[in-house]
């Protein structure tokens, strides 16, 4: 692909992980990468990948960094909302200050950074949002609730906004991975209300969740689905982002849904 240096990429959460993967290859396609982390220095580059500091959690923030892209590059074509939390443990067992902490920057950080680049956008008649989702916003996921919660919240907006604003040149889309070697579960938040009562079943998961990872698809893979949702002439709603996220997204919309439900016991290692 030949290189195009006028087209302007922002990736969130770009330090490590999918963000760091998407960053690189959307600079491989020819775009100018701009990469935000919490500590980063503003203007240091990473093998050409331009880093600004940003706190999606902050408005000021928020404002500061989409404000020194424009001033840098003149525009923005492509934002990649990648900054997220995990909690892990049973419902129950996180307080509302946890769960809304978690939902501050995985759904209201996401919903910042659009409102925040969609004067310029419309201004260009033209734009492209992709939102990183994941399996986890299809589908029930015991002893991760709130996590799975921040997902399917992602999910219902960016669809939503999607249909606000194609008439305007500009695309809200999806990209869903299923489990990634990222280290996500060693970054995982603990509930911080913990009960006896789940300590069993958390236990099970935790070490379901830590094998399905270790296992996982690499950073890349995902990085390939981002880069196909910024750059298709045709871009779809959704992208799935490898074995795991296709098999997941074809059983959510055709299996049988009592069949479905045991299937998440079983994989949970829940009694049926």
């Amino acid at each position: 692909m030949k290189a195009d240096r006028d087209r302007v990429a922002l990736v969130t959460g770009a330090s490590s992980g999918i963000g760091e993967a998407a960053a690189r290859q959307l600079l491989d396609a020819g775009f100018t990468v701009y990469g935000t982390s919490r500590r980063a220095t503003a203007g240091e580059q990473r093998e050409g990948v331009v880093f600004l500091p940003l706190d999606v959690t902050d408005d000021q923030s928020v404002a500061a960094a989409v404000s020194e892209v424009l001033y840098r590059s003149g525009r923005i074509d492509v934002l990649v909302s990648n900054a997220g939390l995990g909690v892990a443990g049973a419902a129950e067992e996180s307080s509302i200050d946890q769960a809304r902490a978690l939902f501050d920057t995985n759904v209201f950080g996401a919903m910042r950074m659009t409102r925040a680049v969609l004067p310029v956008m419309r201004m260009q008649g033209s734009g492209r949002i992709i939102n990183v989702s994941s399996i986890v916003g299809l589908i029930p996921v015991p002893f991760m609730a709130l996590y799975a919660s921040t997902k399917h919240a992602l999910e219902g907006y960016s669809q939503s906004v999607d249909h606000e604003l194609r008439e305007h040149g500009i695309r809200v889309l999806l990209v869903e991975p299923g489990f990634t070697k990222t280290g996500f579960d060693a970054n995982l938040a603990a509930a911080d209300e913990p009960m006896p009562l789940y300590a069993e079943r958390r236990a099970n998961v935790d070490a379901g969740l830590a094998e399905a990872l270790e296992g996982g698809d690499d950073p890349s893979i995902v990085a390939e689905a981002i880069v196909k949702a910024a750059t298709d002439r045709r871009p779809k709603l959704r992208y799935a982002a490898g074995r795991t996220a296709h098999r997941v997204s074809n059983a959510r919309r055709y299996a049988p849904s009592a069949i479905f439900d045991k299937q998440i016991r079983k994989l949970n290692r829940l009694p049926a």
